[in-house]
């Protein structure tokens, strides 16, 4: 069993055909900037599949945006940082962090906005970065995840590197993190980007309702299990509306649905009044072809890098493998390499070509939400 198990992995991944891409848009920043200050626009979102180049044109978008404010009487970034930094020097050292969210300031990190008053002449950011990655959030796992933490440069980013590498965070407890981040972003005056390539998770931030904590329900799983997917969908629907295409796409997630509605019979969902209810997508679009080399390279490059090491340390720390392949792609195949269970050559096959293939699903859960009535403005990179 063990012999059939290890050959079933050095099987090659097949990639299956393409689906047409979306109509690209040019994107009129000013246009965004005006309707968020008006109110027509809570959370500006940049969605996009793998190696499409997201964080860049975040970065970019984020500096656009501050230029275009520095000149518009409704939002004046350097008066409020001026200010921010006076009742900053009037409170205290302690007035710092702003109770447990501490954004960090580009790749310096870890540094709140108050310790970091511009020097006079400069423009500071009027915008702040949450990000949308379900990996990026570990520490140490950096390389892997492609934290690209230099392309920040003063732009303060959220929700990366918040918990040790090794333990489970889930999306319950990820849209409370975000929740806490997004109001003291807004309540700071500054305009928050959510950016990133985990659906689920972006949802999670702009569904306008939190999401019960809900414990596994281990005697109802199995029961579940014997049942088709249609079926369960059936159950589902009889419960309430439907989640998101791309929940119904997978059997796992579809009985984790089930769980929560059956819980929310007893337990009704508590309604938050600060997740956002006007976002804007904007979805970073980008050749298949073209991002299908952007992979191979970065990947390539990542190997070179540092990749392996990363890994052979975080396995050195203590994380135990199967924990570390729970988190996928990159760390369930390096870590394979590193026990012996795949030759390198076989690693950087069977990984590139899962990355190929996440990609894909990436695009097709982001084109499940325009199903679902969401509408993405997506533009070449």
């Amino acid at each position: 069993m063990a012999r059939n198990r290890q050959n079933k992995l050095r099987e090659a991944i097949p990639i299956p055909p393409p689906a047409p891409l979306p109509d690209p848009e040019v994107i009129d920043v000013q246009s965004i900037l005006n309707e968020y200050l008006s109110g027509n626009i809570d959370l500006i979102v940049v969605l996009g599949p793998t190696a499409s180049g997201k964080t860049k044109y975040t970065v970019n978008l984020a500096r656009r945006i501050t230029s275009l404010a520095a000149s518009d009487s409704r939002l004046q970034p350097a008066r409020r940082s001026e200010e921010r930094c006076d009742e900053r020097e009037a409170q205290g050292p302690e007035a710092e962090g702003f109770g447990n969210i501490s954004p960090h300031r580009g790749a310096r990190g870890g540094e709140s906005l108050g310790s970091l008053c511009e020097p006079e002449g400069t423009l500071p950011p009027a915008c702040e970065i949450l990000s949308a990655d379900s990996r990026q959030i570990y520490k140490d796992m950096t390389i892997g995840t492609g934290k690209d933490l230099e392309e920040y440069g003063d732009v303060p980013y959220h929700l990366i590197d918040i918990v040790p590498a090794g333990t489970r965070f889930d999306l319950y407890q990820w849209q409370e993190a975000f929740e806490k981040a997004y109001k003291d972003i807004r309540e700071r005056g500054q305009i928050p980007i959510l950016c990133g390539g985990t659906g689920l998770y972006i949802e999670a931030a702009t569904c306008g309702y939190s999401l019960p904590q809900v414990p596994p329900n281990e005697e109802l799983r199995p029961e579940l299990e014997q049942y088709p997917t249609e079926e369960l969908i059936k159950r589902l629907a009889d419960l309430g509306p439907l989640p998101p295409e791309g929940v119904l796409q997978s059997k796992r997630r579809v009985i984790r649905a089930l769980e929560v509605a059956l819980y929310e019979k007893d337990h009704p969902i508590r309604k938050s009044g600060y997740l956002p209810k006007k976002p804007y997508y904007i979805g970073t679009l980008v050749d298949r072809e073209e991002r299908n080399a952007r992979i191979d390279s970065r990947l390539d490059a990542r190997l070179q890098n540092g990749l392996v090491e990363e890994v052979k340390g975080l396995l050195d720390s203590g994380i135990r493998a199967e924990d570390l392949m729970y988190y996928g792609l990159e760390y369930k195949f390096v870590t394979q390499y590193v026990l012996g269970i795949l030759s390198y050559e076989e690693m950087r096959l069977l990984l590139g070509n899962a990355i190929h293939q996440f990609a894909k699903r990436q695009m097709t859960w982001f084109r499940g939400m325009e199903k679902d009535g969401i509408k993405i403005h997506w533009t070449n990179v």
